[in-house]
């Protein structure tokens, strides 16, 4: 599976493409960081940023793209432009019908670390060694977008299992309240034939 992972930012935005394989293995295809200018007026800098994600997409046919989920961040303004980040990102995903998945923070560190408090150090270590890098990836934003698409590869599995157990058990959750209604239904016509003259 061909897997884009994103780590949303307006200063910087970290892009990765890997391809998963069998089992755990991963191989790094691409990665990058787009800048934008702290200056630049919004609208320009989610611009760039789209532009960017739309050409690694169009370029690399990802099959999946894995976004950081932002919940919480001591700066709102931070906080802002890295979702309007993500979600131009994941707009332009979705207009070429590629699937987007979002992850926590620590569930990316979980995946990769095995520790969903790990700081930058030791996701970077982790992703250097996983995907066996000569050298680290650099800056952090884009360590944190290659252990993104590490993480969806891995995760994508069981969260398609999980969606179609859930799927299977709807299904036989609404058979059975048909066959519920059915039965009562039933029940009470021969009822009303016990209770007439």
């Amino acid at each position: 599976m061909r897997v884009m992972g994103v780590d949303p930012g307006l200063t910087r935005c970290g892009l990765s493409v890997v391809d998963g394989g069998l089992g755990r293995k991963v191989t790094a295809i691409a990665v990058d960081v787009v800048r934008t200018p702290a200056d630049m007026d919004l609208a320009h800098r989610l611009l760039g940023v789209a532009d960017a994600a739309e050409c690694w997409m169009d370029t690399h046919q990802p099959e999946a793209v894995a976004i950081e989920r932002v919940f919480a961040q001591h700066n709102v303004r931070t906080a802002m432009g890295t979702a309007q980040a993500g979600g131009v990102i994941a707009l332009a995903a979705a207009r070429r019908g590629i699937p987007v998945a979002f992850h926590t923070p620590s569930e990316v560190k979980a995946a990769v670390t095995g520790n969903g408090t790990a700081d930058k150090a030791q996701v970077t270590a982790m992703v250097t060694r996983i995907l066996g890098l000569a050298t680290a990836p650099k800056p952090a934003d884009a360590a944190d977008a290659l252990a993104l698409a590490i993480c969806h590869c891995w995760r994508a599995p069981l969260m398609d299992r999980m969606a179609k157990a859930e799927a299977q058990a709807a299904e036989a959750q609404r058979k059975y309240m048909q066959r519920l209604a059915v039965q009562q239904a039933e029940r009470l016509a021969e009822q009303r034939k016990v209770v007439r003259p």
